[in-house]
């Protein structure tokens, strides 16, 4: 099965492709996805399994197999990486598993394979979600969800857009019996060849702002960029500035 996903920009260009956050879809990049490709890039931004347009998987997948087997069935032998939190996690694992066909990887606010998040805000985050999924309260869980991860600059059209996408989510996985998605495998950091951008927020949680500053110590060669202004979703919270920061991060691959 293949995911739901949208395509813009030249077929001959360079590549990018733009990995969600799991409280979100594939719609969260509207602003960077129209930007990339007026710029000259070939744009993908796929929905991972039961986010957005993507059913629930019937059969054993991991979310980077998925990544790398859309690439195959577009014909982009390599790719510039861009994700978002758990987005963020799933590029890392592609970048050390298939690092020639990564070109370059920015990471907003990202998970970490083999980074389990405990944080007492993140426990106490679980606490209160588990709490409103299990009372069958999904809309409360959303609204939960938009204001624990959106930073103070994102305006009310960013949180309607946060509430409505995890929302969904937690619709397409309600009713799931059986969970297909493969383990996640061990991760050589030092086997990531292309240049990496971590990015954190300084109103994002501890543990992913941890996340960001540790990277470079990680990744040969990666650099650290904390922005004072933004939380855990900074490309729903400043569009134009995360726009601006990926063009000047990606233009070496153009």
């Amino acid at each position: 099965m293949i995911i739901s996903f949208d395509v813009a920009g030249p077929v001959d260009a360079p590549a990018a492709v733009l990995l969600h956050s799991s409280v979100c879809d594939r719609r969260m990049w509207d602003t960077p996805y129209a930007a990339l490709a007026d710029a000259g890039f070939r744009v993908v931004r796929p929905d991972f399994r039961t986010c957005g347009d993507s059913p629930a998987a019937q059969t054993p997948y991991t979310d980077d197999g998925d990544v790398v087997a859309l690439l195959d069935r577009l014909g982009i032998e390599r790719a510039a990486l861009v994700g978002s939190s758990y987005g963020g996690r799933v590029a890392l694992r592609i970048a050390a598993l298939h690092p020639e066909r990564v070109t370059r990887l920015a990471l907003l606010c990202a998970g970490r394979p083999g980074h389990r998040p405990g944080s007492p805000q993140v426990r106490e985050f679980g606490a209160a979600e588990d709490g409103l999924l299990a009372a069958g309260d999904l809309e409360g869980a959303a609204a939960l969800n938009a204001r624990t991860w959106l930073g103070p600059d994102a305006d009310e059209a960013a949180h309607a857009l946060v509430r409505a996408m995890q929302l969904r989510n937690f619709q397409g996985s309600a009713h799931l019996t059986e969970d297909h998605e493969l383990p996640e495998p061990d991760i050589d950091f030092a086997a990531v060849t292309a240049p990496v951008l971590a990015v954190g927020g300084a109103h994002d949680l501890p543990d992913f702002r941890a996340v960001a500053a540790e990277l470079p110590s990680l990744v040969p060669g990666a650099r650290h960029l904390e922005l004072p202004w933004a939380g855990h979703l900074p490309s729903l919270e400043r569009p134009a500035e995360i726009t601006e920061l990926l063009l000047e991060f990606l233009h070496p691959i153009r």
